[in-house]
């Protein structure tokens, strides 16, 4: 459907323009996306203002006011609303919606930098081609902060499969430059889709930090909880044991196959053990993968006792995965799902290289794991999830 400008419409930006110059530009600006507003409602809708359509899809229902600020200064805009069958919203202020992430953003990282509150200012009018005052910045990096607490405070529901990682960033504390613990935890829901859980940043001892991050979770509303899926961090599996009792744990095969080059005695021996442990995990079944870790271990029970021994005890925590529907394995065999994570956050802390102290730390890994999650929440489902189906019995 085409849609006719008002001629009118360019006459009075017209006239704006010679009579005032560049001071009727903010109005001129208004005039016209205003207009641009109501030709992308019109296409939304298939049809325009009372026109009889059979490709109509809604109504037009008004306009609702909204100030925007813009590099021309600040402006009401009047943004067309929709009734209906259809879901509608300009694009244009969507592309705002971004921007305003952004600056967030920005702000998070400047403070974590140590960056004043002068410089951040100065930083933002070039970002934004905005007059942005230190009030400005206070305000919206405490706006920031609410925002981001909200969400790790938010309610949860079921997610049959939780992974779970940590990662460690250095940070000034007491005079003396520390390693802190990030704790993330993402899960995969009944839909199928991805979202990040929750973050923790502490200096406290591992397990005490594991146990009352997992026990946040569970306040906050996890449950249903079908497997773990993480590497073998430190404290984690005691946290396990007295949160979720009972509930399978699945121990990441990339990680294991990297830790067992450390007991391979001679380094012409590793291809030979990594494509070996490769055949286990890629067993078709549990009673076969169980086979194949016996001939191994019996294989370097002799020439390397100590590789037969470490094989011995810990690839079976690598196994659980095979009493879960085969569609699902690949998937949750590592916890490399969360590699997408750790580059982004890395890609961000790497600058900073040293956090002022555990606050900054949390606000930044925060706000990266906003956006990381709201992508993934929007993006087609990650696993086909068939509530009915138990895990497989192997």
């Amino acid at each position: 459907m085409a849609h006719q400008t008002d001629s009118t419409v360019v006459e009075t930006v017209v006239q704006l323009l010679s009579e005032n110059g560049f001071e009727g530009m903010a109005e001129a600006v208004r005039i016209l996306l205003n207009e641009a507003m109501k030709v992308e409602r019109a296409e939304a809708l298939g049809a325009g203002a009372y026109e009889r359509s059979e490709k109509r899809r809604g109504y037009a229902n008004g306009f609702k006011p909204k100030t925007l600020n813009t590099r021309l200064g600040t402006m009401t805009v009047q943004v067309p609303q929709v009734r209906g069958d259809v879901e509608f919203y300009p694009s244009a202020l969507e592309r705002g919606v971004r921007s305003e992430r952004a600056l967030k953003l920005s702000i998070a990282e400047m403070y974590v930098h140590g960056v004043s509150t002068r410089k951040v200012t100065d930083v933002m009018q070039q970002l934004c081609g905005l007059e942005v005052s230190s009030t400005d910045v206070s305000r919206a990096s405490r706006l920031l902060d609410e925002e981001l607490t909200a969400w790790r405070n938010r309610p949860l529901g079921r997610f049959p499969y939780v992974l779970l990682d940590a990662r460690y960033e250095k940070v000034r504390h007491g005079g003396a430059v520390v390693s802190c613990a990030v704790l993330i935890a993402v899960g995969i829901g009944e839909d199928g889709k991805r979202s990040v859980l929750g973050v923790s940043v502490s200096l406290s001892e591992a397990e005490v930090h594991w146990r009352n991050f997992i026990e946040g979770l569970q306040d906050r509303g996890v449950h249903g909880v079908l497997l773990i899926i993480s590497d073998d961090h430190a404290g984690l599996r005691a946290a396990l044991q007295a949160r979720l009792p009972g509930v399978p744990w699945q121990r990441c095969q990339f990680h294991l196959q990297r830790n067992a080059i450390h007991f391979v005695p001679r380094v012409q021996m590793r291809a030979e053990v990594a494509a070996e442990l490769r055949a286990i995990f890629d067993s078709p079944d549990r009673t076969e993968a169980d086979r194949r870790l016996r001939l191994t271990v019996e294989k370097y029970s002799k020439a390397a006792p100590k590789l037969s021994a470490w094989l011995e005890a810990n690839v079976p925590e690598a196994l659980t995965v095979f009493a879960f529907p085969s569609a699902h394995r690949k998937r949750l065999r590592t916890s490399n799902l969360l590699e997408r994570i750790n580059k982004e956050l890395k890609r961000r802390t790497r600058v900073a290289t040293l956090f002022p102290n555990e606050a900054a730390l949390l606000r930044l890994a925060s706000a990266v794991l906003v956006e990381i999650s709201e992508e993934w929440e929007t993006e087609k489902v990650y696993l086909t999830m068939d509530n009915s189906s138990p895990p497989n019995q192997e």
